[in-house]
């Protein structure tokens, strides 16, 4: 099952998807297929993936920018009926895409992601590894703002664990350098799969995964070739397509791992069925392309018809160009006239309501995203807001990361035969609960007057950001009362050894 730490995993659309065009026997299985079965070979997509496709095009040409979106050109910013090849180009260049979606998506990745990830009873030799998870230099909270952002975008989404084999095989010992590494797959890059009960549970029997990497190709040159990686309990199949090699895909290899399962883990945002999931923020996207069609609209209008244009009166018709400016001077016939005309700009306030009116049905959408429930202006202001919305979606995919995280750590634990990895904790407090300096002051103050323990304290402060993330509570009691009793200790035998100085 090894795979190359860095390998690349495509999360674009059909619209600029690379290996569209280059690999060919995959580009037919995209066009998507409405039958109940089909024959696939092994780098076409299953039917469930097709089926959730449609969902991610518009998303994924979103983030990336107005670029993107002018790379899309007619399939989301269509060409009016009558309007010329040349008009619609200039358009579509000057047409900016507002980031509203990416600006959100950024937001509650960033939410979840507040507060570093707790981990609990993770042995040492595991935590080490966790400063690069990924083999690439990321360290486990960098990571899971990353698979974060991308269950937001699509739903849900997948680690694979990974071991690389040595040349001794499996059974290699792990090193500094090769040891368990965490791998993301997005929807897009899981192109079909298996499940069946084992032992009462429904788990992974089969998947396949799809991945793209550069190579070598002569003495300076690169080559992109796409794969697929199969994996089945206890063992691993990895195909390729090189076009420089071969016109068709070949297994290139294939083995046994040491264990007994697949370890692949998955987190729902808005889950449908196994691997089957729908955006939870979809409806934003769609919005958000209505921003940019109605700008596009609005700025195009302002260009041609918000500029004052000469209105000529008796000149003659085969007079085709005035010139104008401060240093620029025309000659009339008699009672010939010229004026400028400039419209007044009222019609344009429809435009610019409904442009207000989308990014408010935005802001609107994000707090329900956050707090499960539609907020009104003075709730949004409030200093102090319910954060008991056990339903809210951003709850649901905290709640699903933590598993993940937890699942994956008990496979990284497998590989290197440890009996357990532990657990973590992913922040769920995701609006700041900073106490103000004067209630700190308060508190501390209830503590002097002994009116409060030493523990309400110091639990209040690490609730209200003041002590820092990682802070325990329990083990700074501990610590503080071992202090004191070893303080008190030195007193006494320093007094010990006054009283004992005496004649």
């Amino acid at each position: 099952m090894p795979s190359t730490p860095g390998v690349t995993l495509i999360d674009r659309g059909p619209d600029n998807e690379p290996f569209r065009a280059r690999f060919q026997p995959l580009a037919g299985a995209l066009g998507g297929s409405s039958s109940s079965f089909r024959d696939l070979k092994v780098y076409e997509p299953g039917i469930a993936w097709t089926r959730q496709e449609p969902r991610w095009r518009l998303i994924e040409q979103l983030v990336q920018g107005t670029m993107g979106m002018q790379a899309a050109g007619k399939t989301y910013l269509p060409q009016q009926p009558d309007e010329e090849d040349d008009s619609y180009a200039i358009r579509l260049a000057n047409s900016i895409c507002p980031p509203y979606y990416l600006r959100l998506e950024q937001m509650l990745a960033g939410m979840l992601t507040r507060k570093p990830v707790r981990l609990n009873n993770v042995p040492d030799e595991m935590q080490e590894h966790f400063l690069n998870i990924d083999m690439m230099g990321h360290g486990l909270d960098v990571f899971l703002q990353s698979i974060a952002r991308k269950c937001l975008r699509y739903g849900h989404i997948g680690i694979l664990v990974d071991f690389p084999r040595g040349d001794e095989g499996d059974d290699t010992p792990v090193t500094q350098f090769r040891r368990p590494y965490w791998v993301a797959y997005s929807p897009r890059n899981i192109l079909g799969w298996k499940t069946d009960v084992v032992n009462g549970t429904l788990k992974l029997v089969e998947v396949r995964l799809y991945e793209e990497l550069t190579v070598p190709y002569g003495t300076y040159g690169e080559e992109q070739v796409a794969q697929v990686r199969v994996l089945k309990p206890g063992s691993f199949e990895l195909f390729r397509y090189q076009p420089s090699k071969s016109r068709d895909w070949e297994l290139i290899s294939d083995g046994k791992t040491n264990i007994e399962e697949i370890p692949f883990g998955i987190a729902y945002a808005q889950q449908i069925a196994v691997l089957e999931s729908m955006p939870p923020l979809e409806e934003i996207a769609w919005l958000n392309l209505q921003a940019y069609r109605c700008r596009s609209d609005q700025n195009n209008i302002l260009h041609v018809a918000a500029v004052p244009r000469y209105n000529l009166f008796g000149v003659p018709a085969e007079v085709e160009k005035v010139s104008a400016g401060p240093n620029s001077a025309t000659a009339w016939p008699v009672d010939a006239r010229a004026e400028f005309a400039e419209p007044t700009g009222t019609s344009y306030d429809a435009r610019f309501n409904q442009l207000d009116r989308i990014k408010a049905e935005i802001a609107e959408l994000g707090m329900a995203a956050v707090l499960g429930q539609n907020m009104t202006n003075q709730a949004a202001e409030a200093k102090a807001i319910d954060r008991s919305q056990g339903d809210a979606a951003l709850q649901s995919v905290a709640i699903g990361l933590q598993d993940l995280l937890d699942t994956c750590m008990g496979f990284h634990a497998k590989f290197m035969n440890l009996a357990d990895g532990g657990s973590s904790v992913v922040n769920r407090d995701f609006v700041s609960s900073r106490l103000d300096p004067a209630e700190v002051g308060q508190l501390i103050q209830l503590r002097i007057n002994n009116d409060i323990s030493q523990e309400l304290l110091l639990t209040r402060l690490a609730e209200g950001e003041w002590l820092g993330g990682d802070f325990d509570v329990e083990l700074e009691i501990e610590k503080t009362a071992q202090e004191k009793a070893q303080a008190l200790a030195d007193q006494r035998a320093q007094l010990d050894a006054s009283l004992g100085g005496l004649p």
